[in-house]
């Protein structure tokens, strides 16, 4: 089966490198399948999970932040704002996160308080949703 070389990196350094069957990434305008032999592509990313999966269909998970991904025939480069392997992921500190980003939301007065209330909001229901999904996994 043919495979595509995955390297996961965030400022904090490299998070993940190895071989996949397929990678499925929240790319700013909906989740992507990457698969080997895939056409370049250049996108930004939001918030979410990345999954790689390997040749026997097995899934390893990542939580970013956002950041850029950028995929080559024989290659993906997701480069994350901020990364995290899915078991790294606290599903109570994830909802404590998303509860106080919704009450920064409704305190929220100029344009641009509001514009960043709303994008750590989506930060947080995103980790949230991640956390919970990957504690049904394990």
């Amino acid at each position: 089966m043919a495979t595509i070389q995955v390297d996961i990196v965030s400022a904090e350094g490299e998070i993940h490198s190895g071989e996949a069957a397929m990678v499925f990434a929240p790319a700013s305008m909906g989740e992507v399948g990457i698969a080997p032999r895939h056409a370049p592509m250049l996108t930004t990313l939001k918030p979410g999970e990345v999954r790689v999966q390997d040749a026997d269909g097995n899934e390893e998970s990542f939580y970013i932040t956002g950041g850029m991904l950028e995929v080559q025939p024989r290659q993906v480069t997701v480069l994350a704002d901020t990364a995290l392997r899915g078991d790294q992921l606290d599903e109570a500190a994830a909802l404590a996160a998303q509860q106080e980003a919704e009450k920064a939301l409704e305190g929220a007065s100029e344009e641009t308080d509001v514009a960043r209330a709303h994008a750590e909001l989506a930060e947080a229901r995103a980790r949230y949703r991640a956390a919970q999904k990957l504690k049904g996994k394990r």
